[in-house]
């Protein structure tokens, strides 16, 4: 009789000589030569799972890896080939800082096949003993999208990050200036070189990185609107060198063009004649060419960041003014929009969020008392005067 051949995916197991059980799956025959997918097992048991492992990774239509492939070389590759060529300079050097000072030193040596929700759970419950929940948040976001391309390349047939819970993060109650405190916080920076800076904050609630950014090329004073088209990032380039950088906004609605207050127009024709001034004085040591930023230093070359909330902070505390962060002023204009019956959508699109809900969900604490304007206001329309009960 001729033997019969096992067909594909069938399977076995066995012990070696050495003690050690071998699960064994068929692959088929390929040019004359019988295809198996091996994998070594201490006990007759844990030999039946790897056996089980293996064809169900084979019914679904995944590639049979081995025990070499660990977290940490997943991880690698993801960086290399998928994050790198795909997001921003900045974005993947902190995906990179999170995988080499954390998940690589705490999950890196376990078999990628192995990792399961437990792992996951176990590293965040240790990382929140000396981290914030946000810090953790992203860790768990890294893995997650790292999975994702992991079930892409058919390396994993489920992401257990998408099976375990990140922190929840307590969103901070927002308690921005006040149009009386940011009509003081204008008085007091009148005269300052960046006065015009703190202007365009409060009016039109651009981000520190996106005032940063403008350049004399995105405004245009003839008809009174700015686009935003960049944001001004500081991080180390593929040479090791720390250097300023003017990157595309995060998302496609952060690009975004608003019309500008007279008053903010006025200060900005104000502040480039200033600038113009410094130039002259500068002379040969002027380096703005390069940027043409609205917004630099003495001889034409990018502002900290830091250095700009160092100075905020100083001007606070000499006007007698609470301690707010320069994110703050964004959320004070924001208010002002909403105080002025702007509607949603258009706030949303004047402040460059990615969906009306983040607007909406951003600002909720100010909603019910829009709300309340409004009904007072439709009842004035419509009975002359609103009654309140």
């Amino acid at each position: 009789m001729t033997k019969k051949r096992r067909g594909h995916g069938e399977g076995s197991v066995f012990e070696r000589a050495d003690g050690k059980w071998l699960a064994v799956v068929e692959l088929g025959w390929s040019g004359g030569r019988r295809r198996r997918k091996t994998a070594v097992a201490r006990t007759q048991k844990e030999a039946g799972k790897r056996l089980r492992e293996l064809q169900r990774s084979l019914d679904d239509g995944l590639p049979l890896q081995g025990d070499r492939l660990t977290v940490g070389g997943l991880l690698e590759r993801w960086l290399r080939e998928s994050a790198a060529p795909n997001v921003r300079r900045r974005t993947f050097l902190g995906y990179e800082a999170i995988v080499l000072q954390h998940l690589g030193p705490a999950l890196g040596r376990i078999p990628l096949r192995k990792l399961g929700p437990a792992d996951l759970e176990a590293y965040m419950r240790e990382k929140r003993k000396t981290h914030s929940a946000r810090s953790v948040q992203l860790h768990h976001a890294v893995l997650r999208r790292a999975l994702t391309v992991a079930e892409r390349w058919q390396l994993v047939s489920r992401n257990v990050a998408r099976l375990v819970t990140a922190p929840r993060v307590q969103r901070p109650e927002i308690t921005p200036p006040t149009p009386d405190q940011a009509r003081l916080l204008l008085d007091g920076m009148r005269g300052d070189r960046l006065e015009t800076l703190y202007a365009v904050a409060l009016a039109l609630g651009l981000r520190q990185s996106e005032i940063l950014g403008l350049t004399w090329a995105d405004v245009d004073l003839e008809r009174s609107t700015l686009t935003v088209r960049h944001a001004l990032q500081r991080y180390r380039d593929d040479d090791g060198r720390l250097e300023y950088h003017l990157d595309e906004p995060k998302s496609r609605r952060s690009r975004r063009t608003v019309s500008l207050p007279a008053q903010v127009a006025d200060s900005l024709r104000q502040h480039r004649d200033r600038q113009a001034f410094e130039r002259q004085q500068a002379a040969s040591e002027w380096r703005g060419e390069r940027w043409n930023l609205v917004f630099c230093d003495h001889f034409g070359e990018p502002v900290s960041g830091s250095a700009v909330t160092h100075q905020f902070q100083d001007r606070l505390k000499a006007l007698g003014l609470s301690r707010w962060r320069f994110h703050d002023l964004r959320h004070a204009a924001a208010t002002f929009l909403f105080a002025q019956g702007v509607p949603l959508r258009v706030a949303m699109e004047i402040l460059g969020h990615s969906t009306i809900a983040v607007t909406a969900d951003t600002y909720s604490h100010v909603l019910p008392q829009l709300q309340e304007d409004a009904a007072e206001r439709v009842g004035s329309l419509l009975w002359g005067q609103a009654q309140r009960g």
